[in-house]
């Protein structure tokens, strides 16, 4: 007979919220994992922490609002159990934590705000290891997102360390990345490289997946190096205008695209890496596998 448990993730990023609702069908003691809706608010938090420090009356209603209308969803979709996580931006403002309580008291929604750290195991939670990871070989999971990057070192199928850089596309396009930072992340990748060359990449978010698609990858192939500098240097080189118009960009991701090219162009390059594997896998796929084998846990 099979069981069937419904839960939901929710991953408040510094250039988006994302909500997912996955149905897990259990049949014969295998675990199926069935995407049932999901969501994307483009609020981008990380604008204005950067900028001021803490998020803003505007986009504090916003998240609010979203926040309420998740509560509704899950209400629906008779969720089981659930898990939001917030990430860099909120650990970052001033007034992230008052946003948490005020959160709580409209919606019902309890979130929890995660390290970088954390970020980046969950990640590694969404089953890609087990999926992509050939034990033979050392790899580097990059997960871009708006504020951060994690990146975690893989050998033979083992977490050998991490690390939560403060590099993002949001960031980077606010100008908000220090010198330091950046060469804290150059140093990073050249030591992982001189200790476990030949190192792949395994890539993560919303906008590597853009790019996979944009080059016309199947849902299996990589992003070779050569496929990625071009189209940076072809979007770089556009208005902001005609990367919507010529290659029908949203406009939450034309302007971003470019910044989160740029950080895995600069890994590849400097662990000499010649393709990027693209798994398609995101944080609300790591929170919803987390939830599932943590449900004890979990708040019902």
């Amino acid at each position: 007979m099979m069981e069937v448990t419904t839960l939901a993730a929710i991953d408040i990023g510094s250039n988006a919220i994302r909500f997912l609702v996955n149905n897990i069908e259990r049949c014969h003691g295998e675990d199926i994992y069935k995407k049932v809706a999901f969501l994307r608010v483009p609020i981008r938090l990380g604008e204005d922490v950067f900028g001021q420090g803490e998020i803003s009356e505007i986009k504090a209603r916003q998240l609010t609002d979203a926040m309420q209308g998740f509560s509704y969803m899950m209400k629906a979709y008779q969720v089981k159990n659930y898990l939001a996580y917030a990430t860099s931006a909120m650990r970052d403002a001033r007034n992230g934590n008052k946003m948490v309580q005020t959160i709580l008291k409209n919606s019902g929604i309890e979130i929890r705000i995660i390290t970088g750290q954390q970020e980046a195991d969950i990640i590694l939670e969404a089953g890609a290891v087990r999926y992509t990871a050939d034990p033979t070989r050392n790899y580097l999971y990059m997960d871009v997102g708006g504020s951060s990057t994690e990146i975690t070192l893989i050998s033979g199928q083992k977490k050998i360390k991490s690390y939560s850089f403060q590099i993002g596309t949001v960031r980077m396009l606010a100008g908000k990345v220090t010198l330091q930072e950046k060469e804290n992340y150059k140093k990073w990748l050249r030591k992982a490289y001189k200790a476990y060359a030949p190192l792949s990449i395994i890539a993560f978010g919303g906008n590597i997946n853009k790019i996979h698609k944009l080059i016309g990858s199947n849902k299996y192939q990589t992003v070779s190096y050569v496929e990625l500098n071009v189209l940076y240097d072809t979007l770089k080189n556009m208005t902001y205008e005609e990367r919507m118009t010529d290659y029908k960009l949203n406009a939450y991701r034309a302007d971003v695209i470019i910044p989160a090219m740029k950080i895995f162009l600069t890994a590849s390059k400097i662990c000499r890496v010649s393709e990027l594997f693209v798994p398609k896998i995101s944080l609300v796929d790591g929170i919803i596998h987390h939830l599932y084998t943590h449900q004890s846990g979990v708040k019902k």
